[in-house]
């Protein structure tokens, strides 16, 4: 029977293609399955063998602290290069985007206080 390794909602694509190289470099049989037409299916590599399951879970778990590791230290070498952006250098390079997020905000924050502050009257 197959068991669920690894789910691809949201994830980069070059991740997920690091995990089948993983997996075939490592002989292991895994198939993939999609959202489908309606993005209501999971999205996810699946192992053909439950017997594989952890030799395969120990290599993905192995490959994702590795990758966590490099994109903190890549992010760090930005950050001391000066390439990240603060949180308000990326709203005054985009006001629109900000002005609407905060309308936003204030619509659901108004709509959700709304009973309470008419039940007084």
């Amino acid at each position: 029977m197959a068991k669920l390794l690894f789910r691809l909602n949201g994830v980069n694509e070059d991740e997920a293609e690091d995990v089948r190289t993983l997996l075939q470099d490592a002989g292991i049989e895994f198939y993939e399955t999609d959202e489908g037409r309606w993005r209501i299916s999971v999205a996810a590599i699946w192992l053909r063998h439950n017997n594989d399951y952890e030799q395969a879970r120990g290599l993905l778990d192995q490959y994702q602290q590795e990758r966590l590791q490099r994109i903190r230290s890549e992010y760090e070498q930005q950050q001391q290069k000066g390439n990240t952006q603060s949180m308000l250098q990326r709203w005054l390079e985009q006001p629109a985007e900000l002005i609407m997020t905060l309308i936003a905000v204030l619509l659901v924050l108004g709509l959700t206080l709304w009973p309470f502050l008419s039940l007084g009257q």
